[in-house]
């Protein structure tokens, strides 16, 4: 199938790269030029100039930036998506992003027969690396078979939640349950730590429970080791919380936690951890 992938970033890269392996003929657009090229190099397949040029001929558009004024340039700009998108393609944006700008890009899409589909991504860099990625899906059931096949290149799960953006207000449910884990666990190992317990066996005796989490099993001794030059940045977790706290003003949801645990990841940029992962919150715990 001939598909275009806009956007390289650390999610975006390898995942275009799984499709090229699996037989598709990709083409790729990056506001980096240089890390197009660097893409085909690696694994072969074409690039392009602008959205649009990438866009031409392409039966599916992906797309994986950084926000919704990103997502709106890519897709709408004057070079954009649409300006090379053929009738009955589909675009389905992978961007972590606000439910308004997916039914905005949606709704001018449809006006020119593209279908949309509203796609976030769970699982971080090693999930896109390893082909391993969760998807949550906004769109027409249509859609969604049509790009499942092609997306489960890089996806070991993906559901249909509902209508455009459904996706990205599941996202949005993913981001607020991870800062409520990964604030609990950074108290959980800065008290096991001032009871001078050891960690190590306080957490597989734990880690076997009802305390039991991603987070937990992956992050725990890295956090002990005050290591977080890796993962998923504190700023990008912080655009994501804003965009739920901002949907949550819109809907009346009350998240208290979720407004709290954002203050602390402002704290953690004091510190200087703006590209830390998101674990980092037990810094502002172990440096006060």
């Amino acid at each position: 199938m001939k598909v275009a992938f806009a956007g390289l970033g650390v999610m975006g890269y390898p995942m275009a790269g799984y499709l090229q392996k699996a037989g598709h003929e990709v083409c790729v657009y990056n506001r980096t030029a240089e890390k197009a090229e660097r893409w085909c190099g690696e694994y072969g397949g074409s690039n392009a100039a602008t959205p649009g040029e990438a866009a031409t001929a392409a039966e599916i558009v992906f797309v994986c930036v950084g926000n919704d004024s990103d997502v709106r340039s890519v897709i709408l700009g004057e070079n954009g998506v649409l300006s090379g998108t053929s009738k009955g393609a589909v675009i389905v944006d992978h961007t972590t992003a606000s439910a308004e700008v997916a039914r905005e890009v949606a709704g001018i899409a449809m006006d020119r027969n593209v279908g949309f589909l509203d796609a976030p991504l769970s699982g971080g860099q090693a999930g896109a690396e390893n082909g391993q990625l969760t998807i949550m899906a906004g769109g027409t059931d249509e859609t969604f078979k049509r790009v499942a096949p092609i997306m489960s290149c890089y996806a070991k799960a993906m559901t249909l939640i509902g209508p455009v953006g459904s996706g990205q207000l599941a996202k949005m449910v993913n981001q607020i349950c991870i800062a409520g884990i990964v604030q609990g666990l950074s108290e959980g190992l800065h008290f096991a730590k001032r009871a001078n317990l050891d960690v190590a066996k306080v957490i597989e005796a734990i880690s076997k429970g009802a305390a039991q989490s991603w987070q937990m099993e992956n992050r725990w001794e890295t956090m002990l080791n005050d290591q977080f030059e890796f993962g998923f940045a504190v700023e990008w977790m912080r655009k994501d919380l804003g965009i739920a706290l901002a949907e949550a003003d819109q809907n009346g949801a009350r998240l208290d936690m979720t407004r709290l645990v954002d203050s602390y990841y402002a704290e953690v940029q004091e510190l200087g951890g703006n590209r830390y992962d998101t674990s980092s919150l037990i810094a502002r715990l172990e440096r006060s």
